[in-house]
């Protein structure tokens, strides 16, 4: 198992020392839209952040008997984050509420008042400067306890909304946003999008295009890496959600006047959303004013025995609850792939 710098293919690393683990879970009802996504129980896509949440803190359910899956039985990438925990335990696991149907039992959660963001198809009604402004006044106030911090997400279609919002600011980055289908519902989404954009208009400032077309997740993590860039180290731990997060910060720096520290953040993301055939992180990426420090780790369930996990290596789930960089944390640390491997296996023979 190693890390490489997603631009240059060459060996890559994360910070040395313990990760504080970050979760922003948060529910957008774009995730409602029949057929946009398959992250969860069918359902019951809104309850995913919540299970997510539970289970990388806890290794339990509590909200519901079953864990997060796709249709197909690809269980939640929450599986792999937990494993690297068990292997070399992050120095604390949080969870940061952005607008949650069911509030996680058993965890730490920082709660804002966020209320849950709309269907973007239909406008996303979010006081997007408000939230914005949330997430810097958070990423002024957290008390790192290691050395560095790991951020994750767990949102529901946020790939769609990560893509409508970067359109909206007026990016070039149309089909270069991932999913969590094998076979991706472009239709779907693309209907969706489109939607969205036919809300906002030139006129609009950057925050009024953001109310109608984005996400809380985005829009909180956005505004945390100004003021915690500044303060410590932070690994944005996904694929183009993330990256949609950079986008939006780089979109923003005139509105605040303020410019993210990029030097020290690091997007960590798995082999699965940087090799995706139906995705381009790579070309997101290219859209910053800057070069980022973005990393993919080499992981693979070729040896695993239970089947389903093999899904992952086929285009299934492919990132989320942070995965990438759990990977990455764990390679930093001296992991191997099987090391990894058998922890999940044998998580999942314990439920």
């Amino acid at each position: 198992m190693k890390t490489f710098n997603l631009f240059t293919n060459q060996t890559d690393t994360l910070p040395e020392g313990k990760a504080d683990f970050l979760l922003a879970a948060s529910v957008t009802r774009t995730c409602e839209i029949e057929g946009i996504t398959q992250a969860g129980i069918p359902g019951k896509i809104p309850l995913t952040p919540t299970l997510d949440a539970e289970f990388i803190c806890t290794q339990k359910l509590h909200s519901l008997p079953e864990l997060a899956q796709t249709p197909s039985g690809v269980p939640t990438p929450a599986l792999i984050t937990r494993a690297v925990h068990n292997l070399n335990p992050f120095k604390s696991i949080e969870i940061v509420d952005l607008g949650l149907e069911l509030q996680p039992q058993q965890c730490f959660v920082h709660n804002f008042n966020i209320p849950i963001s709309g269907s973007i198809a239909t406008g996303a009604k979010i006081d997007a400067r408000s939230v914005f402004e949330k997430g810097m006044l958070f990423g002024k106030s957290y008390e790192l306890k290691g050395s560095y911090l790991i951020l994750g997400e767990s949102t529901p279609s946020g790939t769609t909304t990560a893509a409508a919002t970067s359109l909206a600011l007026g990016y070039d980055c149309q089909d270069a946003f991932s999913s969590s289908f094998l076979n991706v519902p472009t239709n779907i989404k693309n209907a969706t999008i489109d939607q969205a954009l036919s809300l906002v208009n030139a006129e609009m400032n950057n925050f009024e295009k953001l109310s109608y077309v984005s996400d809380n997740m985005l829009l909180f993590c956005a505004g945390f890496l100004f003021e915690a860039s500044r303060r410590f180290h932070v690994v944005l731990a996904g694929g183009t959600q993330m990256a949609a997060c950079l986008l939006i910060a780089d979109a923003l720096r005139e509105d605040v006047l303020m410019r993210i520290k990029h030097d020290n953040i690091t997007l960590a993301t798995t082999q699965w959303v940087a090799k995706d055939e139906y995705s381009d992180i790579q070309k997101i990426l290219s859209q910053l004013s800057y070069t980022p420090h973005a990393v993919y780790t080499e992981f693979s369930f070729a040896n695993a025995e239970i089947p389903v996990l093999k899904k992952y290596d086929e285009g299934e789930a492919k990132e989320g609850v942070g995965a990438g960089a759990a990977l990455a944390y764990a390679c930093a640390n001296g992991l191997s792939n099987a090391d990894v491997l058998n922890a999940v296996e044998l998580i999942m023979y314990e439920m």
